[in-house]
């Protein structure tokens, strides 16, 4: 008897649930954007202004949006405007943050993936706990940390390694401490699920060879790991470029990043067009490269 080629009706639902869900949640929000992006409101307070006169059949684009975000109308020169700046800004902080959440992270990966495995369930729960809590609380409560008279301040002045308070808040030390700290389960997660199944044979047969422990760490460990670290990186950085709220309570007037700047469009300006199209600028500033590099890679396997 001859077999459908076609999925069974239930593979079939399995299949495109996840397609409904991106669909819903991601391509269509993204369309929603790249149409207001287009828009011209003038005097309108409408973001959703029709741009196809089905009179005149002319299709009215307003191409200005996206061509400020890289040249100021006055004429200024070429990608000299806030909004540059506000991106090479975010993708600095998101890089910064991506390789220190590394730095540390995978030492405690490492950690709890040589760790017993009675113990593992105790220590992960441990990476998640931070999550039971309120993510602006979290922020907060650093905010309380670093503050001129907050709680590490204290402690340097009453040990005597300082007369006067440290400006900890509103810097680059504290933008980077907070961003750190929120996504650092982000990277130990991955590199945890990748470094648990490593054969630790190979480990064993590195040093019957006579490789040092750094050798082997650096030849066979981080190698094996690679999935897991590009993983993690991504997982880090992606969020970590548009991030608000951070860089609005920990971060000062030289912090700002593309998130903050699109709110301000969007809600100070009422100019929903600019804010649209610098977020599909940023949507396409992460999802290209992806793109590229699993491309590539896939060509590679």
């Amino acid at each position: 008897m001859a077999t459908s080629s076609l999925p069974m009706p239930g593979k079939r639902f399995v299949i495109g649930v996840p397609y409904v869900w991106l669909f819903v949640f991601f391509l269509l929000p993204f369309l929603i954007l790249l149409y207001i992006s287009f828009v011209d409101m003038g005097e309108s307070i409408n973001p959703f202004k029709p741009i196809w006169d089905p009179v005149t059949g002319i299709l009215s684009l307003k191409y200005e949006n996206y061509w400020t975000i890289f040249r100021d109308v006055e004429g200024g020169e070429l990608f000299q405007t806030i909004y540059i700046e506000a991106y090479l800004r975010s993708i600095w902080y998101a890089l910064c943050t991506a390789v220190l959440c590394l730095l540390i992270g995978y030492p405690f990966a490492y950690f709890i993936a040589r760790s017993a495995p009675s113990v593992r369930p105790a220590l992960l729960m441990m990476v998640m706990l931070p999550f039971w809590t309120s993510f602006l609380l979290r922020v907060y409560a650093w905010k309380g940390i670093l503050a001129d008279q907050g709680v590490l301040n204290q402690i340097l002045m009453g040990i005597g390694i300082t007369s006067e308070p440290i400006q900890m808040l509103y810097t680059n030390v504290s933008m980077l401490v907070g961003m750190t700290y929120v996504y650092l389960p982000f990277m130990v997660l991955p590199l945890y699920a990748n470094l648990v199944k490593m054969d630790v044979r190979l480990l064993e047969a590195a040093y019957d060879l006579g490789a040092s422990p750094f050798k082997t760490f650096w030849l066979v460990t981080v190698p094996l790991s690679k999935a897991g670290i590009v993983a993690g990186f991504m997982l880090v950085f992606i969020p970590a470029v548009g991030e608000f709220v951070i860089p609005s309570l920990l971060g000062g007037p030289e912090n700002i990043m593309i998130g903050r700047v699109v709110w301000d469009e969007m809600f100070t300006s009422n100019n929903w067009p600019r804010a649209s199209a610098l977020a599909v600028v940023m949507i396409l500033l992460i999802i290209v490269p992806l793109a590229i590099y699993y491309h590539f890679t896939a060509e590679e396997k």
